[in-house]
């Protein structure tokens, strides 16, 4: 073991940059000096606590592929975190509904899916038995899930930032990186603030923010976080019991997106949404927050621009989801027929990490890369907080120090 412990920073205090610390500090201990370096004032102030908070079983991702082994392994390693933490976590179950004939293959080919990530349980349901589970549901036909549910990714945070300090890393706050030297064997990493930090190694967590900061090592992410707003409704409390768990549709097999569903949440209350369209801002949850020189980033990248020529009659519904309630109930209402206006009221938004390449395909799957002294998780959207701690393994087995 070397006299002086390798100095290790990690960039981004979300859910998966906090799940990185801690599997290092178990794997290392005293070799290591850790420290995360957060923007903001606490860890997971974004996409890690402004999501569904849903856990994701593994049944919609291509077999073999990193989602689709880091989700199934992730969930239980999740349920087992909350569990040993007395965190709020539910497995409900969720019902994906087949809203019409057409949709009864995909249907199908969701279970083969499931059945072949190793999903155990999973059920095809007729419209007798949905109802049993779901009274107002609409649809034909269903898929039953039972081991995905809900937990409460904000809370798991603030456990993880506990640990990882009672272990000896150090979460620093507000530390706003805005570049990078490489010199030989250190890193020297600047802050906005005009700090400066030396590290011998790098983990690049920072979300929506991970291509940038890829940059700032002087490499070539190969893609472009393309940030993407999804708006939610909130079913109001005389209305709730329209649903009772986790409603789905069947997800477009072109379209990495899971569709407007309804879903309860773990501290009460249904959530209904979200739809997806181009933020204006990385950070942007509302229509009204725009950061120029990000949005012109945006949509100067040849990459959005075919994505968007590609798939505009998708872009156009997903704008008027986002621009009429009217027609975001109606997307609604073909999974709980029963819903009217009267029955919905704003709620949160939340804001996406896409990865998107230069030919305007949207990075499908969990991506890193390596680089001198440093590793970028690149793309990590959902189940990326339920898949946290899996994505973590993932990403430590590639480091050796």
């Amino acid at each position: 073991m070397s006299e002086n412990p390798k100095s290790v920073v990690v960039i981004g205090g979300g859910i998966t940059g906090l799940a990185v610390a801690r599997k290092l500090l178990l794997k290392y201990g005293n070799r290591i000096s850790l420290r995360i370096l957060e923007k903001e004032s606490l860890p997971g102030k974004h996409q890690s606590s402004r999501n569904s908070g849903v856990l994701h079983a593994g049944l919609a991702y291509q077999p073999g592929s990193k989602k689709a082994l880091l989700a199934v392994s992730g969930i239980q390693q999740m349920v087992q975190f909350c569990e040993e933490n007395d965190l709020p976590h539910e497995q409900c179950g969720k019902l994906v509904v087949a809203r019409n004939e057409d949709e009864i293959a995909g249907l199908g080919a969701l279970l083969k899916k499931g059945r072949a990530n190793g999903l155990s349980g999973l059920r095809q349901l007729d419209r007798e038995e949905m109802v049993a589970l779901e009274p107002h549901v609409g649809g034909v036909a269903g898929l039953l899930v039972p081991g995905e549910g809900i937990a409460d990714f904000a809370a798991v945070c603030e456990k993880l930032s506990e640990k990882i300090v009672q272990t000896g890393g150090q979460i620093v706050t507000g530390f706003r990186l805005s570049g990078v030297v490489v010199k030989k064997n250190q890193l020297i990493l600047k802050a906005k603030s005009g700090d400066e930090m030396v590290a011998d190694f790098a983990i690049n967590c920072a979300g929506l923010y991970a291509d940038k900061v890829c940059e700032y090592f002087g490499m070539n992410p190969g893609l472009r976080i393309i940030p993407f707003r999804g708006d939610y409704y909130r079913l109001k409390k005389e209305s709730e019991h329209l649903v009772k768990n986790l409603i789905y549709p069947v997800p477009d097999p072109g379209y990495p997106f899971l569709g407007v569903h309804l879903h309860r949440m773990i501290r009460g209350g249904v959530a209904a949404g979200p739809n997806a369209v181009l933020a204006f801002s990385r950070e942007g949850y509302r229509m009204r927050d725009v950061n120029f020189r990000e949005l012109l980033e945006s949509v100067s990248y040849r990459g959005l621009q075919k994505f968007l020529l590609r798939h505009r009659k998708m872009v156009i519904s997903e704008l008027q989801s986002s621009a009429s309630a009217t027609v975001f109930l109606s997307r609604l209402r073909k999974l709980v027929p029963e819903l009217s206006a009267g029955d919905l009221e704003r709620g949160k938004s939340g804001v996406r990490a896409q990865g998107i390449d230069r030919n305007g395909n949207l990075i499908g799957d969990f991506f890193v890369e390596k680089g001198k002294n440093s590793l970028h998780l690149l793309n990590a959207p959902s189940p990326g907080a339920t898949a946290s701690l899996s994505i973590a393994d993932w990403v430590v087995d590639q480091i050796e120090f």
